[in-house]
This record gives structure tokens, C-alpha cells and sequence, in this order.
């Protein structure tokens, strides 16, 4: 059995750009197909707006 692959989370923004240069190629958002249509435009309706009406009164 194959242990997993475990690296430790970068502690500096360095260290994190290390880590994104070994990203696969296939990974890599540039190389991901475009969609084939836009998505449809978000809409704030009544039902979003009534999950934060209140909101104030939280923070």
C-alpha cells in the first residue's frame, strides 16, 4: 500500500507560490475549456434579500 503524499501548508505567500508552480499543467486554469455560454445573470429576488434583511441586528 502506497502512504499518501502528505506536504506540509505553506507558512509564507513564498512558499504557497512554490507549491502552485508544481500544479499540473492539465490543472492549470489555462488550460481549462471556456464555457460554452455565459451564465445567466445573478438576481437579488425577495427570498435572498429576507435571508439578510436582519443582518445588522447580528452584527
Amino acid at each position: 500500500m502506497n502512504a499518501p503524499n502528505v506536504a506540509p501548508e505553506p507558512e509564507t505567500i513564498g512558499e504557497l507560490i512554490a507549491d502552485c508552480a508544481h500544479i499540473p499543467a492539465a490543472l492549470q486554469a489555462e488550460n481549462l475549456p471556456l464555457p460554452r455560454e455565459a451564465a445567466p445573470p445573478w438576481i437579488v429576488d425577495d427570498a435572498c434579500h429576507a435571508q439578510v434583511a436582519e443582518l445588522d441586528a447580528y452584527v
